[in-house]
């Protein structure tokens, strides 16, 4: 018993100095209770609620310390009224890249609070399991994360987003569009190929310039007319990618006498 109540004064010790100025302090702390292991985190589960935020993520840092035995709290984290506790567990099981929070995390998709899907988009990223994909497309239409949902569709490469790629590659976010025109070369989808070619027009430079990069991969020769009239882009970076592209399509330029 008294070993029982050492340990739980060490815990209420180790918390308190979390709140210290002193970041070495902080850290000895952090490091102290991910070893404490597993009774140390209702206590780190509430401070995840702290008005602070370097609370908050001192305790999320000591709690992804203790491993894998805590992704079950976790996931209980994730159905917490508060809606910071909802975050960092969001953001610990990124951290923890166990296939055991897809789900939850997918679903989390869907919460109403804008950080805490923030928070679920980057922890699927980080996991970069291809059962969050079909989540994922949905949250393509939600204008608080969607932009870090193309960046991570690109990252996994599932040809099961290419209708929504496309859709995103003819939306109005150009950030969206940059990602979408990229991941379509990295999916290698032929369907990718015509929606590539009319985004050669598109105002922002970049997305021309990853469209351009994505057709090479795709390797289709219908992309060399339409690409000639970028060798004269008002953009060098698009012109030098352009000539990169047609060269490896089998382009030649036409020798003037």
């Amino acid at each position: 018993m008294r070993d029982e109540e050492h340990r739980s004064d060490r815990v209420e010790q180790l918390i308190s100095a979390l709140r210290d100025d002193n970041d070495a302090l902080r850290d000895h702390a952090i490091a102290s209770l991910g070893q404490m292991g597993l009774e140390a985190v209702p206590q780190l589960i509430g401070l995840m609620a702290d008005e602070d935020a370097v609370i908050r993520e001192a305790a999320t840092s000591a709690i992804v310390r203790i491993g894998p035995a805590v992704v079950d709290r976790l996931i209980e984290a994730l159905e917490d009224e508060e809606w910071s506790v909802r975050e960092q567990a969001a953001s610990a099981l990124g951290k923890l890249k166990d296939p055991r929070g897809v789900e939850p995390l997918v679903k989390a998709l869907k919460d109403k609070d804008g950080a805490v899907r923030t928070a679920a988009v980057w922890a699927l990223e980080r996991i970069g399991d291809s059962r969050a994909v079909p989540g994922l497309i949905e949250a393509l239409s939600d204008s608080t994360v969607r932009e870090d949902v193309a960046r991570v569709l690109k990252k996994i490469g599932d040809a099961r987003a290419v209708d929504a790629l496309i859709e995103g590659l003819m939306g109005n976010n150009w950030m969206v569009r940059r990602h979408a025109a990229e991941a379509l070369g990295k999916i290698g989808d032929p369907r990718g190929v015509e929606p590539l070619i009319e985004s050669l027009k598109d105002e922002d430079w970049l997305v021309r310039r990853n469209a351009a990069e994505s057709l090479a991969r795709l390797g289709d020769k219908r992309a060399i007319e339409p690409l000639l009239p970028l060798l004269e882009d008002e953009n060098t970076i698009v012109q030098e990618t352009v000539e990169g592209v047609l060269a490896s399509l089998g382009w030649k330029p036409e020798r003037t006498t």
